[in-house]
């Protein structure tokens, strides 16, 4: 149970049921901003998930003891942020969460994951093909040699977030489409005793091509985030590079900056 008196009470709304705000009504943070952040935070560990109703603004300020314009301004805040929905006759509703990666080298399927956001991968191609310019000077083999292709559709909770695109020498391990579907490219790397050590990494952002924006889920012109990547095993040698793109309104890198001494 939740507090009462300086902290919030306990919600009973079926969405709601297994959390436990703590509203700190001392504090100097705004009430309607602590609870944004804890139910975005509960959206993006899937507590909430896609779907879960929150129910409407009288029964959450009854709820949590709160006033009517402070459960409205914290919805609003997730609305504007394309977490929550409001639908008439419904009440307010989860749309999806942000996914927020770390920019490190790791695999998204495993950060997904290990964000409790539910991955699912559609494998689109898998196949050899001639490198071009761009891939043979990243992987260091001689243009028009074989490399894999592998492009993916990579989806949390049933939404699509991002367009894979990976590059591999040929001859550097088995790419099974079915296993690919169910784990990360990167966990596969790693089973077939490949290290990866460091990576050189461009990320921009454009507008979605008409093929990209349907496949995304977008509208044409979208913006998207584009990453690339080539990546290395612990001997130096270019084990893969990649070219992905990400949904803009799902997707951001999370990271820390240090000031130099």
């Amino acid at each position: 149970m939740a507090k009462t008196g300086d902290y919030s009470r306990a919600v009973t709304a079926p969405a709601l049921n297994s959390l436990d705000f703590t509203l700190d009504r001392g504090s100097p943070v705004p009430l309607y901003y602590q609870l944004a952040q804890q139910l975005e935070a509960a959206i993006e560990h899937g507590v909430l998930a896609p779907g879960n109703l929150l129910g409407n603004e009288i029964d959450l300020s009854v709820r949590l003891g709160l006033s009517r314009p402070t459960v409205r301004q914290a919805i609003q805040t997730l609305v504007e942020k394309g977490l929550l929905v409001r639908r008439r006759g419904v009440g307010t509703q989860v749309v999806h969460s942000q996914v927020k990666r770390p920019l490190e080298l790791s695999s998204l399927y495993d950060d997904l994951e290990a964000a409790g956001q539910g991955p699912a991968t559609q494998v689109v191609r898998n196949e050899s093909v001639p490198a071009s310019a761009d891939v043979a000077a990243a992987l260091g083999v001689a243009e028009g040699s074989q490399v894999t292709v592998l492009e993916r559709l990579r989806l949390t909770h049933g939404q699509p977030v991002a367009l894979l695109c990976n590059h591999l020498p040929v001859n550097l391990l088995t790419l099974d489409t079915a296993r690919l579907e169910t784990t990360g490219l990167y966990r596969m790397l790693r089973t077939a005793g490949i290290t990866l050590h460091s990576a050189r990494q461009t990320i921009g952002a454009r507008s979605a091509t008409p093929e990209e924006a349907a496949r995304l889920d977008e509208k044409e012109g979208a913006a998207v985030l584009t990453m690339q990547r080539t990546a290395y095993d612990d001997t130096g040698r270019p084990v893969e590079y990649g070219t992905h793109i990400y949904r803009a309104s799902r997707y951001a890198f999370d990271f820390q900056l240090l000031v130099r001494p």
